[in-house]
């Protein structure tokens, strides 16, 4: 090659150069890459290691992260997904990995170690506190079996999770990261610990959680426990909240599992959060009722005086029943609106509690917060069909309900009660209905009608039943004496 050089025109070689042949530049310049590149491989990076790097690349199946070497790490993509299933990093988010493979080409990277590995393996995660992937095989008194790095250690119950555990059968199968707690017998002596791992990804969380956390805000959440004063709610994994029994529901609740369940899904909102600054001792105040709102600021929108609906009596005193007509909206029926047919002495005669009655509105007081409600108004009035029925001098039959000394009270029909004076019973002389007793059915006649006092006045239907009846009804039709005569007609009698 360097003879046809030298034969091309305008070449002259410079006096005393020597040449060098091809094979030395090519060594040379080897040489010169090998100084300048290395092998690639950094001699302080060990399997085990824990490096931070920046995710450069997101490829199909795996995740390239900036290792700080001249070899990038790659992790696969799966390690890397949220709970949703969906990658929870981003190019040029940073990322903390072990190495769990090296080579002098790849550096294979992961969250925990996992797979084949030896003693020394062991020695360095029990030592750098480095995370090791572990399987549960089985259940044993006290714990579980755990086969890691193709050995067989040891997790205490109570260090599997940070909560307690009801069901461990449920763990067996799972293959989960853990901690090397002890690590005695040249490696027959192994104690794991899941809960440290989970503490301290709960305690990086929940710093997180209370950067943005702020009383008024709507959360996602789940009930995890129900205690007699209330239910405890995980807002985020290790991060719960309480919600008093009084802000469960609008409507009234006597046990929180009337209002919420255990594992039920729903949303809070935050009432108030205590020691904020401290994340561990940090108690948040939630509501589930005021998600939606106060129901009284739109009651008069929904309810109308005579509306008939449908509630449920909630709490029964002396004067009343409370009846809940919609959540947190209560009404109080007044014992003298629970019947139009009889007459309610207690109002347990009337409704029970628990019970689902038909009520009209009788009147809203929103500011207040009181609504007046009506039973006997969604019955008819047998009051207002009286006169048609039972107009005066008809004859009927009736039942005793009550012996008073000045008269009898005689019920015509359900609702309808009548008073025989008992100065009409004497004279008309009519054993049977003098010593009539209550539950007895008695012949009668309607002397007097008043349905607006609701009153009927009843004689006996005896021999002077008749003359009774005409007497009242000549008695009707005179027009009224004036003070001056009623007063001499009086003296009359007496002289």
């Amino acid at each position: 090659m360097s003879d046809r050089i030298s034969d091309e025109p305008g070449f002259e070689e410079e006096p005393g150069e020597e040449k060098e042949d091809g094979e030395g530049m090519v060594e040379e310049n080897f040489e010169e890459l090998l100084d300048a590149y290395g092998s690639g491989m950094d001699d302080s990076l060990a399997v085990g290691d824990k490096i931070e790097g920046t995710i450069i690349s997101i490829g199909k199946d795996a995740v390239y992260i900036d290792t700080g070497t001249k070899i990038d790490g790659a992790v696969d993509k799966e390690e890397l997904v949220d709970e949703n299933g969906e990658l929870a990093y981003a190019e040029g988010d940073k990322v903390e990995l072990y190495i769990v493979a090296l080579s002098e080409h790849e550096i294979r990277l992961s969250k925990a170690l996992s797979g084949i590995g030896g003693l020394e393996m062991l020695r360095d995660a029990f030592h750098g506190e480095v995370p090791v992937e572990g399987k549960v095989i089985a259940t044993q008194k006290g714990g579980f079996q755990v086969e890691v790095l193709q050995r067989r250690a040891f997790c205490p119950v109570s260090q599997i999770d940070v909560k307690y555990v009801e069901s461990p059968g449920e763990f067996v199968g799972q293959a989960l990261e853990f901690l090397i707690v002890k690590l005695e017998d040249n490696g027959r002596n192994i104690v794991l610990s899941r809960r440290k791992l989970l503490e301290a990804e709960i305690a990086e969380t929940r710093a997180k959680f209370f950067e943005t956390l702020s009383a008024g805000q709507t959360l996602d959440g789940v009930v995890t426990k129900l205690m007699p004063f209330g239910a405890f709610i995980e807002l985020a994994p290790g991060i719960e909240g309480m919600a008093h029994i009084s802000e469960l529901s609008w409507s009234r609740v006597e046990k929180p599992e009337e209002a919420v369940s255990a594992h039920q899904k729903l949303k809070v909102k935050v009432l108030g959060i205590e020691n904020a600054d401290t994340p561990d001792r940090a108690k948040i105040s939630l509501s589930v009722k005021q998600i939606d709102g106060d129901p009284w600021e739109s009651v008069e929108d929904r309810f109308q005086a005579g509306q008939k609906v449908d509630g449920k009596v909630v709490r029964i005193a002396d004067f009343g029943a409370f009846v809940e007509i919609a959540p947190g909206i209560e009404g109080l029926v007044h014992i003298s609106e629970l019947s139009h047919t009889r007459r309610i002495p207690k109002v347990e005669d009337a409704v029970s509690l628990g019970e689902t009655v038909q009520v009209s509105v009788k009147e809203i007081d929103s500011s207040r917060r009181r609504i007046s409600l009506s039973i006997k108004d969604t019955e008819q009035d047998p009051w207002k069909t009286v006169a048609e029925k039972f107009p005066a001098g008809t004859k009927t039959q009736g039942m005793v309900v009550k012996k008073e000394s000045f008269g009898y009270f005689i019920e015509l029909m359900e609702g309808v009660t009548g008073l025989m004076p008992k100065s009409k019973i004497k004279a008309a002389g009519v054993p049977e209905i003098d010593n009539a007793k209550v539950g007895d059915t008695v012949p009668v006649t309607v002397l007097q009608v008043d349905r607006d006092a609701r009153r009927i006045t009843l004689v006996p239907c005896g021999e002077d039943a008749d003359d009774n009846w005409r007497e009242f009804k000549q008695a009707e039709e005179k027009p009224p004496m004036s003070d001056l005569a009623a007063k001499l007609q009086e003296a009359l009698k007496k002289k």
